[in-house]
């Protein structure tokens, strides 16, 4: 009974150690011992911090690495410990910067310390090594990553497209461990029409070419090329999903968040934003439409007629900003919709919560 009650606290301390969603274990005082030291299995740990920027960039590998091997959880833990939050953690096992990645083989209460590249293939091969275990080989989705070449670079640079391209080597450790942070920041912006994230092999026969012209010389090189300019500025921020982000929405103007998704300005616009902060202050509504429709008709942006038709409908009826929001919102909750309605439905949604700022819906409506 004694070795029952054991089995199911082991158990539930490892279901509990995993984030939502998340291949990776969680670790705290708590259940550290329980999950790496009391299972009889061994487990890579990482020790990290938030405010880490290589963390930042170990963060989707080490979360591929656990997804690939989340088939042998019985075998082996893939561990993470806020050495921040949790210092005693980090002071147990003798962590003295960030990240930490450290072997505890299920034996001993000694870990090992990792001292090998910080690319999937390099952590795969370390964990397939200790363990005998093989990873679980999955077929990868499709890349939203365009790989450029000497003939489609010239065709996509200076066109229509704002293009982020990544000078690569494959035998560069860095390319390797940017390969997957490249892969998801594609895939945020896999909706926006006119922004290119791409790759040039500076090796490859028939991108070499390219990569000398481009004077490149060490890798990973990143580059940004504004639409209508074959000059490029060189990109010399940080590496992370959110830095790239940041910096692709101050050079195209998108409104991309961590993730995919639109953040809360996507759709607003602020000329007719002036409007609706006279709205919200109290002015007269009747004041305000026609010139809402006079500035809105001067406008190319695509959701200027929908301050219009907001302040149309919110003339005719005294709930119709609150009821439309909340149908919206519920529509985005519900899911199942395409990638491009959900940017709609967001983007509107963003303008009705302009409205919906005031301390109250107008007696006048």
């Amino acid at each position: 009974m004694a070795r029952l009650s054991y089995f199911v606290l082991s158990s539930l301390a490892i279901l509990g150690a995993n984030a939502a969603g998340s291949s990776v274990l969680d670790l705290i005082p708590s259940n550290f011992d329980k999950v790496v030291l009391q299972s009889g299995k061994p487990a890579l740990v990482e020790f990290f911090a938030p405010w880490c920027g290589h963390c930042k960039n170990l963060a989707p590998v080490y979360e591929e690495l656990a997804t690939k091997f989340a088939g042998a959880g019985d075998k082996v833990s893939i561990g993470k410990v806020d050495a921040d939050e949790h210092k005693s953690l980090g002071q147990r096992f003798g962590v003295q910067g960030f990240p930490t990645l450290k072997w505890f083989d299920g034996k001993s209460e000694t870990p090992e310390d990792y001292t090998s590249g910080r690319d999937l293939e390099s952590l795969t091969k370390f964990i397939e090594e200790k363990t005998g275990t093989k990873a679980k080989t999955q077929k990868a989705a499709p890349s939203q990553v365009e790989m450029l070449n000497d003939k489609t670079f010239k065709q996509e640079i200076g066109g229509e497209k704002d293009v982020l391209v990544a000078f690569t080597a494959p035998w560069c450790g860095h390319c390797k461990s940017l390969a997957p942070i490249w892969e998801t920041v594609a895939n945020d912006f896999a909706a926006e029409p006119n922004v290119l994230i791409a790759k040039v092999d500076a090796e490859a026969p028939n991108a070499k070419a390219t990569a000398q012209d481009q004077g490149v010389s060490s890798y990973p090189t990143i580059k940004f090329f504004p639409k209508g300019s074959t000059e490029p500025q060189p990109y010399a921020g940080g590496r992370t999903e959110e830095d790239f982000i940041e910096f692709m929405n101050d050079q195209a103007g998108t409104h991309r968040a961590v993730g995919g998704g639109l953040d809360a300005k996507a759709g607003t616009v602020d000329v007719l934003d002036a409007f609706v902060a006279k709205y919200t202050a109290g002015e007269s509504l009747a004041s305000i439409v026609g010139e809402v429709q006079k500035a809105a008709s001067g406008l190319k942006d695509k959701y200027a007629e929908y301050y219009v038709k907001v302040f149309t409908k919110a003339g005719n009826s005294q709930d119709y900003i609150q009821k439309e929001l909340t149908r919206l919102e519920g529509l985005l909750k519900k899911g199942g919709l395409a990638p491009e309605k959900i940017d709609d439905l967001t983007s509107r949604s963003n303008i009705l919560r302009k409205f919906a700022a005031s301390t109250g819906l107008k007696d006048e409506l």
